[in-house]
């Protein structure tokens, strides 16, 4: 089997991710192995083939910059073919501190609506490029202009510096939002992991601050608290592509100080008033780590009054929605993303 699984993986480096659907089915479930089944859920079996062939890449302790192009790397593996659109320009927006760079994404048939957009990466690795295929994709099925922010990293900026970036270039965003071609009342926050941190932050800060605030916040298998630990941590912290070591080892460049982690700048989820936020859309998978504290903020929020969605994709891993070459349900779970958006802003 490690022959079949080390040849198969040689095909999709090789074709930058031939997808793992074009394979016969009879090979996938080869592949595949056994179902795996944990609390309740069942990994996709596409998902689980993928799972095997990354586990066979080499691993170990990283440099931040190995971390970064690794990423970028992988990213374009599992991208797919990038989706072609009106428009896809790069600016600056305003940060905490200077200018940021960012890129705006414009379907050839786009709404008034505008997402402003943080990538994951734990607040250490992503970039513009990390996530250029899903800002692509989402612009496009959800008919909406996306604008991707670069805001600053750890460990060369620490905590909260990129909550700070995020809530100022989201400010910026809505003050610019007729010369970006969309309405000011309709103007979005979201992110994946690590940007779903800072859109949440985001969307609690425009209210304590008084600032205007998101149309919608989009929190998709999102971190939200560095401080405790709950089940989906011990359950999934191995083998489903975010690990417990990677959990660590991003909260110790981020906040390399534990007294800053349970200032709701880093950690959202312990902030004592939720009522009055922005619409949230939660996006939570069943193999992920993260898997609780997202499902908590989704109780935490509805608690207090807040209007909320919540998915909880049963096999789904951390990081679906980037992994735009596969079919099935991958896909299926990625465009229901983009339908709550475009049911919100277009």
């Amino acid at each position: 089997m490690d022959t079949l699984l080390r040849t198969a993986l040689g095909t999709v480096q090789g074709n930058a991710l031939k997808p793992v659907t074009v394979l016969p089915q009879a090979l996938r479930h080869r592949l595949a192995g056994a179902p795996i089944q944990i609390d309740g859920n069942v990994l996709d079996p596409d998902l689980q083939v993928l799972m095997r062939l990354e586990n066979l890449l080499p691993s170990g302790r990283r440099s931040v910059a190995n971390a970064r192009s690794g990423l970028v790397t992988m990213s374009k593996l599992v991208a797919g073919h990038p989706r072609e659109l009106q428009r896809v320009t790069e600016l600056t927006v305003r940060g905490a501190d200077g200018q940021l760079g960012a890129r705006l994404y414009v379907p050839r048939t786009a709404g008034r609506g505008l997402l402003v957009f943080f990538h994951g990466g734990g607040w250490v690795v992503g970039d513009l490029d990390s996530h250029d295929a899903y800002c692509r994709d989402l612009a496009a099925e959800a008919s909406i202009r996306v604008l991707a922010v670069d805001y600053r990293l750890a460990p060369e900026a620490e905590a909260p510096v990129a909550a700070e970036d995020a809530i100022a270039a989201f400010s910026w965003a809505v003050e610019h939002a007729e010369d970006l071609g969309a309405d000011p009342a309709l103007v979005a926050v979201g992110g994946d992991s690590a940007g779903g941190n800072l859109s949440a932050v985001v969307a609690q800060q425009c209210v304590l601050r008084g600032l205007p605030a998101p149309a919608l916040q989009l929190l998709l298998y999102p971190s939200l608290d560095m401080v405790g630990r709950r089940p989906s941590r011990d359950l999934f912290g191995e083998g489903f592509y975010l690990t417990e070591e990677d959990i660590i080892w991003y909260r110790e460049h981020y906040t390399p100080d534990p007294a800053v982690r349970s200032n709701p700048l880093v950690s959202p989820i312990f902030t004592k008033d939720l009522s009055g936020l922005a619409p949230a859309h939660i996006v939570t998978a069943g193999f992920d780590p993260l898997r609780d504290e997202g499902n908590e903020y989704a109780a935490l929020l509805a608690d207090a009054g807040v209007q909320v969605t919540h998915i909880c994709e049963p096999g789904m891993i951390h990081g679906f929605a980037n992994i735009l070459a596969l079919g099935g349900e991958t896909r299926a779970a990625q465009l229901r993303i983009a339908t709550r958006l475009r049911e919100a802003l277009f």
